[in-house]
């Protein structure tokens, strides 16, 4: 598979309109805060995205970066300008026609961003081997991925490197593609469906399971849409498998337990986080109004409370009472199954667990 992703990736796809899905193409617009970010990338480095969705969490000042199957550097170069000269950003990726694009323009965006160094690098490798590539445990404050780890076929090492490289409170910030149910071996075998990112999805309920192994025991869904295959003969092949573009947030944070737990506390959103003055999204079932106190879980107490949003909330309460499980969670599929405004969907209030 490594094969086939590498020639496809670096022989047969020259720019993203040579894709034959959606399912590689992010179809959101970018926010306002970010179109000046994506302005001053070069357009050869725009050309070869092939992302399904926004891998830029807030608040990356000075962080250290890496980015898991970079490509051509499109999201290296956006997190090098929120990061900050006095930050870094690593991007690793095993095809070495989409590095030297990548490298190629190295120089280039150091001048339109104005540092008097590059605080970018690239590194040739595989995701599921980072130790082979000599990056220390807890060395990266923020680590991202678009649309690569449904490429890998060992999607658990992958899950289990982050975990090692994230320091503690860091978090992994990532969109990908995921499928309603285990994709048959006729669908990953075969070569086009599987370089178009949908061969190689995941179950979503297999993913939360590889993601618990690893050791981040409460992945948290940011925004997730439902995909359409266009092409007949695709759609053919697929059956009734349906498909998903999601992003996901997963921190590294000791004391995370597997369910959320009532213990009677509460946040209040200071309005500080940058571009977010009103109301600060934390994922899908956790969307903050400033100045509201805001009852939480355990889990997203501590998510708030030990990374680095800590600065921007008040804390009420702690852990020395439990009231049993948070009322609201559920396990059903988390994804909408239809486009936003399409149908009558069933709608989630943004407060309190998810």
């Amino acid at each position: 598979m490594h094969e086939l992703v590498q020639d496809y990736y670096g022989r047969t796809l020259k720019s993203s309109a040579d894709l034959k899905t959606s399912a590689c193409c992010d179809a959101s617009a970018p926010p306002p805060t970010l179109r000046p970010v994506l302005g001053r990338i070069h357009p050869e480095v725009l050309a070869r995205y092939y992302g399904c969705g926004l891998v830029s969490p807030p608040l990356l000042e000075g962080c250290r970066v890496l980015d898991l199957g970079c490509g051509a550097g499109r999201d290296v170069y956006a997190l090098a300008q929120l990061v900050g000269e006095q930050g870094e950003v690593v991007g690793v990726d095993m095809t070495a026609e989409q590095l030297a694009v990548a490298r190629r323009h190295e120089d280039y965006h150091r001048q339109a961003f104005g540092f008097a160094r590059s605080n970018v690098r690239f590194l040739e490798g595989y995701i599921e081997r980072l130790g082979a590539l000599g990056l220390a445990d807890a060395s990266f404050d923020v680590i991202v991925s678009n649309c690569v780890i449904n490429l890998c076929p060992d999607k658990a090492a992958v899950l289990r490197e982050v975990f090692r490289l994230l320091k503690p409170g860091g978090e992994f910030y990532f969109s990908d593609v995921y499928a309603d149910r285990r994709v048959p071996a006729a669908v990953r075998d075969d070569p086009v469906l599987y370089g178009e990112c949908l061969g190689g999805a995941l179950y979503w309920n297999d993913f939360l399971t590889l993601a618990r192994a690893a050791g981040f025991a409460d992945p948290r869904l940011v925004e997730d849409r439902p995909l359409a295959v266009t092409d007949p003969a695709l759609a053919a092949k697929l059956g009734d498998i349906r498909f998903f573009s999601a992003t996901w947030r997963l921190f590294r944070i000791d004391g995370l337990e597997g369910a959320c737990e009532d213990y009677g506390q509460a946040v209040v959103y200071r309005g500080t986080v940058p571009g977010q003055p009103s109301r600060f999204v934390l994922d899908k079932h956790h969307h903050i109004d400033s100045g509201r106190v805001f009852p939480v879980c355990g889990n997203t107490w501590r998510m708030l409370h030990d990374s680095r949003l800590r600065p921007h909330f008040d804390f009420i309460g702690d852990f020395t009472r439990h009231f049993g499980l948070f009322a609201g969670c559920g396990d059903t599929m988390p994804f909408d199954p239809v486009a936003a405004g399409t149908t009558t969907a069933p709608t989630t209030e943004r407060s309190g667990c998810c």
